[in-house]
């Protein structure tokens, strides 16, 4: 019997293009191939679709050159339609058949790609996939919409207001006195981004203006957050088997010592003054409950293919602060780091992550 062939998608145009081939690199390492024929696509910055060399080392993230998709000149096209699942590549000798596709895994992070666009296409086209679904994947890339359906199914969630430029514009007093009603510190992040692009913690009001900047370099939307003294905690959830309920891994937690708040140089450049620690610390009380709510916040956004919750832990309560719908898996991320504390390797997780989307597809 032919091996069923995976196709690992990753790189993309948002601004997260190389957290998504790093994380493409540690896939590639873990895919068993004794299971599963892999045929890797990466997708430049400008959007093109390439057949892309299949050496998880090309991917390695190193904080001194990150890693990208680079358009080589072949162009991988897509099946025409429905009815058929075979993809074809193109380039400098002609065009040839690369086999039917049996499921695609989309490795990519932040806008086209996690936020439902690729998903939409791989329904179209009528391809199964890992992860989320078009509604989840969609919900779960913007915070304000996140935080809404949360707040709405009693899921614990930090005070926010989200603005846009020009609703700053049409009221600016306004928006400033609802900004104040949060306290300081504050956090402003762009609505639809990830890995902390964009992310400024404000200490005083003065600093609001210069981080709704770098807020809308990102986005349109942005949202500004109330600041919470207490634990950064994580946990990795996958679906239940047969009807079963979530299943919730172990917590891991992000120390911070000596920096603002987890940046994008802390998370992926190797920066000091981070460490994760997985198993985190919890009483057994503890971990249930905050188990309990990712179970629900994960199920109030749809319950489908995998998700990484982050929370705030005061000491006597959960917040959560975002539900990551295709969370890392980078060799530091921490979602596989919880998965493998739990008694799962990473190759299990990644084939049990193929193995769902093949039977639910």
């Amino acid at each position: 019997m032919d091996k069923p062939a995976v196709v690992v998608l990753f790189g993309g145009r948002s601004s997260e293009h190389s957290i998504s081939s790093a994380t493409a690199g540690g896939v590639l390492r873990a895919i068993d191939r004794d299971r599963f024929r892999v045929i890797p696509v990466g997708i430049t910055r400008d959007g093109a679709f390439v057949l892309e060399e299949d050496d998880p080392a090309k991917f390695t993230l190193d904080p001194h050159r990150l890693p990208e998709v680079v358009d080589n000149g072949t162009r991988v096209l897509w099946p025409e339609s429905a009815v058929t699942r075979e993809l074809r590549v193109r380039d400098a000798s002609g065009e040839r058949s690369l086999g039917d596709v049996d499921v695609v895994f989309p490795i990519l992070h932040g806008r086209f790609g996690e936020d439902g666009t690729i998903q939409g296409m791989l329904e179209l086209l009528g391809l199964p996939y890992v992860g989320a679904g078009v509604l989840m994947s969609a919900i779960g890339m913007d915070k304000h919409a996140t935080k809404s359906v949360l707040k709405a199914a009693d899921v614990p969630v930090v005070p926010w207001v989200t603005l846009t430029r020009d609703a700053l514009e049409r009221d600016r007093d306004l928006w400033e006195r609802r900004v104040r009603a949060l306290g300081l510190p504050v956090f402003v992040k762009p609505a639809r981004a990830g890995s902390s692009v964009g992310v400024s913690r404000v200490d005083d009001l003065a600093e609001l203006d210069a981080a709704l900047e770098v807020a809308f370099a990102e986005d349109s939307s942005v949202l500004v957050e109330q600041a919470v003294t207490g634990r950064e905690v994580e946990c990795g959830v996958l679906p239940g088997h047969a009807g079963a309920p979530p299943r919730v891994s172990v917590a891991g937690e992000i120390v911070i010592t000596g920096r603002r708040f987890y940046d994008f140089e802390a998370k992926y450049l190797d920066a000091p003054g981070v460490e994760l620690v997985c198993p985190a610390e919890l009483g057994d009380g503890e971990l249930a409950e905050m188990q309990r709510i990712a179970a629900r916040a994960f199920e109030a956004l749809g319950g489908e293919g995998l998700a990484r919750v982050d929370f705030f832990f005061t000491g006597t309560r959960f917040y959560v602060n975002e539900v990551n719908t295709m969370p890392g898996f980078t060799p530091i991320s921490m979602f596989p780091k919880c998965w493998i504390a739990s008694g799962m390797t990473y190759p299990q997780l990644v084939s049990e992550l193929i193995d769902t989307a093949l039977a639910t597809r």
